[in-house]
């Protein structure tokens, strides 16, 4: 039985509490939880003991500061981090030099002295560092790499990824600390991550020069005062009418025990205005990469869109393979009329847009023809599931080699880290003039 503590007690701890209480209790056990706010942490202890019959007093809480001590007096064999993305590095080096392995959540850091830092501790200490990329999961993002990898299509040559965010999910980031690319990167690191893990992964290669353009043109209050926008509350929640982008905590019970009922340990607001000044976050981004083994890609991202999803295509030397995936066809409200903005919510097709997903190849000379998906369950297409199982279980063989390590957590934010860069300079950059070392 591994002894777990969690380090970050936010919204997306729950899916490894839920997991260490669930589908895996048999093979682990939650001892700690490690958070700068006394509050969140206490809501995830109640719940392993509400959910999931935990004693009350089985699972001890500490601050951050305390993470040696926690590891110690716990006999900790493992972490998992899921404090916001700039924590991520010390709490990385702290856990691995203090003994033990580790599970972060994407991305793995957001700059290249925090990238180097890790290395730097991996090399030293031995452990595991185990990147969360759950995307890879998914079935129709395995069946897209099981596509490249038969030849059907020949060899890579270039790639196109358009990502888009809605008008629920995608303002979300900017309610919340993200909003502030000090904390995360921008969307570029702690979304994009995602996007370019999966890229990475499709086309078995690494990137090596990045050049991107973007801005905040969306979001913000000087988009708001340039489209001429009313003055707003400064957060949702708040009495009388609500406008389509404000969330009110109390009307999701379980933001408003996290989050509303511990704001006054640390001032944290979950809910602030969209258009408030303080966001310095882009919300459109694209980027270009050429990687080390030739093909290139063109990348966009979008946070306002009114649905939501993505659409992939592969050239090949044999042909295209394309990908297209509607996560969201609209934005949907509930039963009170306001709008939801859990983003595996699948509002009902209308018009022209069908919800759903469909994988298309065609070659050279021949009739284009869909190839199927599986269908999966739960969370991020299905791939929540399959991936919790291996961290938990440890993965067995797997001819798509969806496991990731920090190896890929870095090829990852490099192509990230290397925009930014671009973005501030306006020049092409490569993970080497940074110093991020990408070899395995």
């Amino acid at each position: 039985m591994q002894r777990y503590g969690l380090i970050g007690a936010g919204h997306r701890a729950q899916m490894y509490t839920d997991a260490i209480g669930g589908a895996h209790r048999d093979v682990a056990t939650l001892v700690a939880i490690a958070d700068s706010n006394p509050g969140r942490a206490a809501y995830h202890r109640d719940r392993m003991v509400t959910e999931y019959g935990y004693a009350p007093d089985a699972i001890a809480l500490y601050g951050p500061a305390d993470l040696e001590a926690m590891i110690a007096d716990q006999r900790l064999g493992r972490v998992v981090i899921t404090s916001p993305d700039y924590t991520h590095a010390e709490m990385i080096v702290r856990a691995l030099r203090a003994g033990v392995d580790v599970v972060v959540e994407k991305p793995l850091t957001i700059n290249a002295a925090s990238a180097q830092a890790i290395v730097a501790a991996v090399e030293e200490t031995g452990h595991q560092v185990v990147v969360t990329f759950n995307y890879r999961y998914s079935p129709r993002n395995s069946a897209l790499k099981e596509l490249i990898s038969s030849g059907v299509i020949g060899t890579p040559l270039s790639m196109t990824f358009e990502w888009v965010l809605d008008t629920a999910h995608g303002a979300d980031y900017f309610r919340r600390w993200h909003r502030d690319k000090a904390n995360s990167g921008g969307l570029l690191i702690h979304k994009a991550s995602h996007h370019f893990d999966l890229i990475n992964w499709w086309l078995a290669d690494v990137p090596r020069r990045v050049f991107a353009s973007g801005g905040v043109k969306f979001y913000g209050a000087e988009a708001a005062a340039s489209r001429g926008l009313p003055p707003r509350p400064p957060r949702g929640t708040h009495e009388g009418e609500h406008g389509p982008f404000e969330l009110d905590l109390r009307d999701d019970p379980r933001l408003a025990a996290l989050y509303l009922d511990n704001e006054h340990y640390d001032g944290y607001l979950r809910d602030q205005d969209v258009f408030a000044p303080g966001v310095t976050t882009e919300d459109n981004l694209a980027v270009i990469v050429e990687y080390q083994g030739g093909p290139t890609l063109s990348y966009a991202l979008n946070a306002h869109s009114p649905w939501e999803g993505y659409r992939v295509a592969v050239n090949g030397t044999l042909g295209r393979a394309e990908l297209e995936v509607i996560e969201r066809a609209r934005i949907s409200v509930d039963a009170d009329g306001k709008v939801i903005v859990d983003p595996s919510a699948m509002a009902d097709a209308v018009g022209a847009r069908d919800k759903g997903e469909r994988l298309t190849v065609q070659r050279h000379f021949e009739a284009a023809y869909e190839v199927p998906i599986p269908e999966g369950t739960g969370g991020h297409g299905g791939g929540d599931a399959l991936l919790l199982s291996d961290v938990f279980n440890g993965p067995g063989p797997d001819p798509l080699g969806r496991p990731s390590d920090y190896v890929d957590g870095l090829r990852a934010i490099a192509v990230g880290i290397c925009g930014n860069e671009s973005l501030a300079t306006g020049k092409a950059v490569t993970p080497d003039e940074l110093g991020i070392p990408l070899t395995r």
